[in-house]
C-alpha cells in the first residue's frame, strides 16, 4: 500500500508542471484587489475616489504588476482573456488618473491624447489604452456591449463598475452594464420614435448595427425601428 501511495504521489509531483504550462490552474491574474479597490471607492453610480485611490495607490500598483505578470496566453478561455483585458484598461485608466490627481479632466493629460501613449507594460509587450480597446477588445471580440464596461473616467463615459470582470461574471455584467447605461436617462433619453443618445453610438456606430434595433432590444420603452435619431454632447470632466 506504501509503495502505490509514493508511486501516485511522484507521478503528481511529474504532472504538476504540466498541469501549470496549460493554464489549468491559473486562467490569468487574481483580480480580488482590483474588486476589492472597485468596492471601497467607487459608489454603485460609478463615481470615483480618486483621492482615496491615490492613498492606496501600493495595492492599485501591485494589481497592475500581477497583470504584468500573467499576460493573456492563448489557451485561456475567451471569457477569461476578455476579463483581462476590460480590467487592464480600467485600472491603468484609473492610474493615469492618480498619478496626476488633482486633474479635472483625462483630456488635460497628454495634450488630449492619453489613449494614444503607449505605457502600459504586459508580460513583454508595450500597449496604449487605445490599443487594448480599439487593437485587441473590439476586433477580437466583436461585442459592442464592451463600450459599456471600459470606462474613460469622463463623466459621459459609462460608469466605471465598482466590481471587477472574472471569466465566470463576465456574461452576467456585460448584459448588467448595458442595459442599466441605455436605460438610464442621464446619458439617453428614449421615446418610441425619437433617441437622443450617447455619442458612443455615433463614434462606434460599426459596432452596433443599426442603432434604433440594438437600442430596443434592451430599452425599457418600445423604440421603433424609424425613431429619429440624435445624439448628446460628451461631458470630458472627471468622473468623481
Amino acid at each position: 500500500m506504501k509503495t502505490k501511495n509514493l508511486k501516485f504521489f511522484a507521478l503528481l509531483i511529474a504532472i504538476l508542471p504540466l498541469l501549470n504550462m496549460s493554464g489549468l490552474d491559473k486562467a490569468g491574474p487574481d483580480h480580488t484587489p482590483w474588486n476589492q479597490l472597485l468596492q471601497k471607492h467607487v459608489s454603485a453610480t460609478g463615481k470615483v475616489n480618486y483621492a482615496g485611490l491615490k492613498k492606496d495607490k501600493a495595492q492599485l500598483e501591485a494589481y497592475l504588476a500581477e497583470l504584468a505578470k500573467y499576460p493573456v496566453q492563448a489557451n485561456w478561455p475567451r471569457a477569461h482573456k476578455m476579463a483581462y483585458w476590460i480590467n487592464a484598461y480600467n485600472a491603468f485608466t484609473v492610474k493615469l488618473i492618480v498619478d496626476n490627481y488633482p486633474v479635472k479632466s483625462i483630456m488635460d493629460l497628454h495634450g488630449g491624447k492619453a489613449w494614444d501613449v503607449k505605457w502600459i507594460k504586459l508580460g513583454d509587450k508595450t500597449y496604449s489604452l487605445n490599443n487594448i480597446e480599439n487593437d485587441i477588445l473590439r476586433p477580437k471580440y466583436k461585442d459592442a456591449r464592451i463600450h459599456f464596461a471600459v470606462n474613460c473616467a469622463a463623466r459621459s463615459c459609462p460608469p466605471l463598475l465598482n466590481k471587477a470582470f472574472t471569466g465566470q461574471n463576465l456574461e452576467t455584467l456585460l448584459e448588467q452594464q448595458t442595459k442599466k447605461f441605455i436605460n438610464n436617462a442621464g446619458f439617453n433619453n428614449l421615446k418610441s420614435d425619437n433617441i437622443k443618445i450617447s455619442k458612443i453610438f455615433e463614434w462606434y456606430a460599426g459596432d452596433f448595427g443599426k442603432i434604433q434595433e440594438y437600442i430596443a432590444k434592451y430599452a425599457k420603452v418600445g423604440v421603433k425601428s424609424s425613431a429619429k435619431v440624435s445624439y448628446h454632447e460628451y461631458d470630458w470632466a472627471l468622473n468623481n
